[in-house]
């Protein structure tokens, strides 16, 4: 029997269940108990589940992911939200620092098993530290697993496979599709491992590979494409530390060329990792450089002109024509 979900309602779905299994699962964060968090992915967890495992905490970054490396230490596995992505740079010294070096400044003695849920990326009209990518920051943290999904069913195994898991996450929600999409959830299927990318789109010609928010981007790209006989392969990465680079290399052994798209800025990117795995690992099958398409190097623009600052259908198939006409 399946539901359709959206993305919001399938977290939700996640941690309900995750809290369900195991006692020793926490939820805290500003404003996630009794509003139910400002996009309402903990919506009714507080009134199901009480105060003391869906806390609602100060204004203070540091202090909540603090408190939740204590708890961790203690047994339990707490669920922090950062409320908006820019907002996580005060707790950037206790993750860096504190949570990503405990397992290994224990010998092993001791597990971090904690998720950040980070809401990620621009598109919805916000202010200032609204419309971040921080991702590259934390990929490039050893002891740190980062993953992102892109779709309601992902958000929903892919939440309680964080939970489950004993290393540090770093959770990273697309936050335009919340509310955006609807997707069937067969929640008696068998989920895809929590560190693994995924063909979501096959295709011969290029491959385009995405992740979070732009998954969908790269799928409407892949549409146009096609409508001009081109085959766009798209993979949704999911995971960003670790990388699962093995359907990479096999597409592009394929395909010849390689496109990387992120909302993150271009310049020491995600794409720029990619692009160096990929040259290292499939350059006699290459036809053309690895491109990348990402945001402009500049602080995120004000609201009115974040659209000319993400990149869009356009940029996408000007890479992917670029790619194949080099």
């Amino acid at each position: 029997m399946s539901t359709k979900i959206t993305l919001a309602k399938g977290l939700n779905m996640g941690l309900r269940q995750a809290m369900e299994d195991d006692p020793k699962v926490l939820v805290m964060g500003e404003d996630v108990g009794k509003l139910g968090g400002v996009f309402r992915i903990t919506d009714g967890l507080q009134k199901d589940f009480g105060e003391d495992r869906v806390i609602d905490s100060p204004l203070a970054e540091s202090g909540i992911v603090g408190t939740a490396v204590g708890l961790a230490l203690r047994g339990y596995r707490p669920v922090v939200e950062i409320q908006f992505d820019g907002f996580v740079y005060p707790a950037y010294d206790q993750i860096v620092c504190q949570v990503a070096k405990m397992h290994f400044r224990s010998r092993g003695r001791s597990t971090m098993p904690m998720v950040i849920r980070i809401p990620f990326g621009g598109g919805i009209g916000a202010v200032e530290h609204h419309s971040e990518s921080p991702e590259a920051q934390f990929a490039h943290t050893p002891g740190l697993k980062v993953v992102a999904c892109s779709n309601p069913v992902d958000g929903y195994w892919m939440i309680q496979q964080a939970i489950a898991c004993d290393d540090p996450v770093i959770f990273l929600e697309p936050k335009r599709q919340y509310h955006a999409d609807k997707a069937d959830l067969d929640e008696s299927a068998t989920p895809a491992p929590l560190f693994a990318s995924r063909v979501v789109r096959p295709g011969t010609d290029v491959t385009l590979l995405a992740y979070g928010p732009t998954v969908k981007t790269a799928m409407r790209a892949a549409e146009a494409a096609a409508t001009e006989g081109r085959s766009v392969e798209v993979i949704d990465l999911r995971t960003l530390s670790p990388l699962d680079m093995a359907p990479v290399f096999d597409s592009v052994r394929r395909t010849g060329r390689a496109v990387v798209c992120h909302e993150a800025h271009v310049n020491l990117g995600m794409g720029a990792e990619l692009s160096a795995r990929i040259t290292e690992e499939c350059f006699y099958s290459l036809e053309s450089p690895v491109l990348r398409v990402g945001g402009f190097d500049t602080p995120y623009p004000a609201s009115r002109i974040e659209e000319d600052f993400l990149p869009d259908l356009d940029r996408v198939l000007d890479a992917v024509d670029r790619s194949l006409d080099f």
